[in-house]
């Protein structure tokens, strides 16, 4: 279509394997996860923001956000997947990052059947709670309030009095040694370690927390990186995420460092991961049957490396029709994904309206785009013939809000 080729322009540039079935692999780099000297770099894109939770005040500042390179390098031996050239030092979160999600009716029924669930499986009822990277606190009040239990978060992105528990406590600060003697009977890190480049060290220096101590329940939860890849989505990849797991890459992550392997489990329409633990003496061999997913992931992997560029075409074609017709769009949901798909295609002008249910986003300006953010009451003067849900998870939700505004546009999910 007539423009399509204008829509990726000079702030993104995507470059793809010239054989992306052999996927050559490169010495000069290692992988964080097991050590294995040529990971295979399946996935190029050039001069993204480097943050995309993290709120900005002022358009231009947003506008003007510091950018880096991303690669994903893809690990043969463990089937780890890394932002190759990841660089630790641009990241800066803070209160202004705001990544919280318990706005949503349908993740607030998530987070509360997972926590009804770890409470039921490790009776889990006035016992101590530690969460690494708890966010705002939400998931360790929540997991607290229903168990009796009393709990400790960590994370520097913590904003004091916005969520509070009797017998809940928080440190902002990042999880390091100086915390190794904060013991719980649940350790859980929800969406954490996708942000950390030395996933080893840092599972590592948890292993040695709990030296002697098997009996602690160690619970993670992260992205599934396999249905990325499956469905190119190629707007859940961005600098923030460093690291990249499947349930297979995963365990193998936990059981080289020291830990047995209790569950691995697939949850939230698929996309997340979840998998329990203890410590172990010793490293424990592959016991579940999630473990064996090697061979199908390099399939996967290949896969997504000769397919993206069409998938990118599709979009743009999509945002191409909208511009066309003359039709107003709006983009629901402010985070990541959606930072990732406007600097990924670059998209302009195209896209007017940024919408989100998080009342904390509002006002603020998106990095790279400087696009700024609104309520969704804001539809209602907007008058939009085309809204894009940045999850397609939310889309009946989306769609009920917009109906209570008396709209009824086009509704188009990622």
């Amino acid at each position: 279509m007539t423009g399509n080729e204008n829509l990726v322009r000079s702030a993104a540039t995507l470059t793809a394997p010239r054989n992306p079935e052999a996927l050559a692999t490169s010495s000069e780099y290692s992988c964080q996860s097991c050590g294995a000297r040529g990971m295979a770099v399946f996935y190029e894109i050039k001069n993204i923001p480097v943050h995309s939770c993290l709120l900005l005040e002022d358009e231009e500042k947003a506008r003007g956000f510091p950018r880096r390179d991303l690669e994903l390098g893809f690990c043969r031996a463990c089937g780890f997947i890394q932002n190759v050239i990841f660089d630790p030092g641009m990241l800066r979160y803070s209160s202004a990052y705001e990544e919280q999600q318990s706005f949503s009716p349908r993740f607030n029924q998530f987070a509360e059947e997972l926590a009804g669930e770890l409470i039921e499986r490790y009776q889990l009822r006035g016992k101590q709670i530690v969460e690494i990277g708890c966010g705002k606190g939400d998931f360790l009040v929540l997991i607290s309030s229903l168990g009796g239990n009393r709990g400790i978060g960590i994370d520097p992105s913590y904003i004091p009095e916005r969520v509070e528990a009797p017998g809940v406590r928080f440190i902002v600060d990042f999880y390091s040694e100086r915390y190794a003697d904060l013991a719980g009977d649940l350790i859980c890190c929800r969406h954490t370690l996708e942000h950390i480049p030395e996933t080893r060290k840092f599972l590592t220096t948890l292993r040695a927390s709990l030296g002697e101590n098997n009996s602690a329940v160690i619970f993670f939860e992260v992205p599934d990186v396999g249905r990325v890849l499956r469905e190119i989505a190629f707007w859940d990849i961005y600098y923030e995420h460093c690291s990249y797991f499947t349930l297979g890459s995963l365990a193998r992550l936990f059981r080289a460092t020291g830990f047995e392997v209790l569950r691995l489990a697939k949850a939230y329409d698929d996309q997340y991961l979840l998998l329990d633990a203890v410590a172990a003496k010793a490293t424990t061999p592959p016991a579940l049957r999630e473990e064996n997913d090697l061979e199908q992931l390099t399939r996967e992997v290949e896969f997504f490396a000769g397919n993206y560029r069409a998938r990118l075409r599709e979009w743009q074609m999509r945002i191409a029709q909208i511009r066309n017709k003359g039709q107003r769009a709006a983009l629901w949901g402010s985070g990541s994904k959606c930072v990732s798909f406007l600097s990924t295609m670059d998209v302009s002008d195209e896209i007017q309206m940024i919408v989100d249910i998080n009342p904390f986003r509002h006002g603020k300006y998106l990095a790279g785009s400087g696009k700024r953010i609104s309520p969704p009451q804001a539809l209602k003067d907007y008058q939009p013939d085309v809204v894009i849900a940045m999850n397609s998870i939310y889309a009946e939700e989306i769609r009920q809000t917009l109906e209570s505004m008396g709209l009824r546009p086009e509704l188009m999910a990622l």
